[in-house]
């Protein structure tokens, strides 16, 4: 169920250059989300008419806290103003939207969560909330390496960096292929060319893989098309090769979609 609250700063910081650690008191949303989905948060400034898309990072359904970890995308953005406010400012937001990653996963299975900058922040909870053992892949560009102590209570960390600063100097597939990383499926967030390479490797190894997908919205509800990606299937909603990001995904099987 999609709510519209006025939610309640109750703490922000910057945990690296440029990203944000934001927790936001809510009635509703926080009990309701499945890791994957995202909110629309809208600003206070009134010029700006559209919400920004932002994936949970975190949902504590007792205390009701949602936490989004998200990039400033620069000067006079609505995410810039989301960063500047401080405990007691609110902001108005709608969710949870989407579908996110499905936990019904056997206990004697293992999932490889694979996450790309500011793709690794919904992966967190994900990790939370599996029962199933988990093996996180995680691309930097530097050593900021924001959030991974926290995946460390989840299972087993390994790093890449493009400069390699911190772990191997590469991406997440480099990581994969030389550690050998073994899985039973796949869960995936990050930038659409690293999206593509695990979608192939995991074809090659035969893995199901289920890929987040970035893309600007507008609606977040699926009224207005404009976030669709092309898919291998009609979409029944339009009967093209079509689906809504913000409402069939952002979570898709990689077979559905093409990258």
């Amino acid at each position: 169920m999609k709510y519209v609250e006025n939610a309640k700063v109750v703490s922000q910081k910057e945990i690296s250059p440029g990203i944000f650690d934001l927790r936001l008191q809510t009635e509703n949303i926080a009990k309701e989300a499945v890791p994957g989905q995202f909110v629309s948060v809208y600003t206070n400034d009134r010029s700006r008419l559209l919400p920004r898309p932002i994936s949970i990072c975190g949902a504590d359904a007792g205390s009701g806290i949602l936490r989004l970890v998200y990039r400033v995308t620069g000067k006079g953005t609505g995410t810039e103003e989301f960063s500047l406010a401080g405990e007691g400012a609110a902001f108005r937001v709608e969710g949870p939207l989407g579908n996110g990653y499905s936990l019904d996963v056997p206990k004697n299975e293992t999932v490889m969560l694979v996450g790309g900058g500011i793709g690794i922040p919904p992966l967190l909870e994900t990790a939370k909330r599996l029962e199933a053992e988990c093996r996180i892949v995680l691309g930097y560009r530097d050593s900021s390496l924001f959030l991974k102590e926290e995946f460390e209570q989840y299972g087993d960390v390994y790093i890449a960096t493009e400069d390699g600063s911190a772990g191997i100097k590469g991406n997440v597939l480099d990581v994969i292929r030389q550690t050998d990383i073994k899985a039973d499926r796949i869960y995936s967030c990050g930038p659409k060319p690293m999206l593509r390479a695990l979608a192939a490797y995991a074809e090659e190894k035969n893995i199901p893989c289920h890929v987040s997908m970035e893309e600007r919205m507008a609606c977040g509800i699926g009224a207005c098309l404009a976030c669709v990606c092309k898919s291998r299937e009609k979409d029944a909603h339009t009967n093209v090769h079509n689906k809504r990001i913000c409402k069939e995904g952002p979570v898709f099987l990689s077979t559905e979609v093409e990258l």
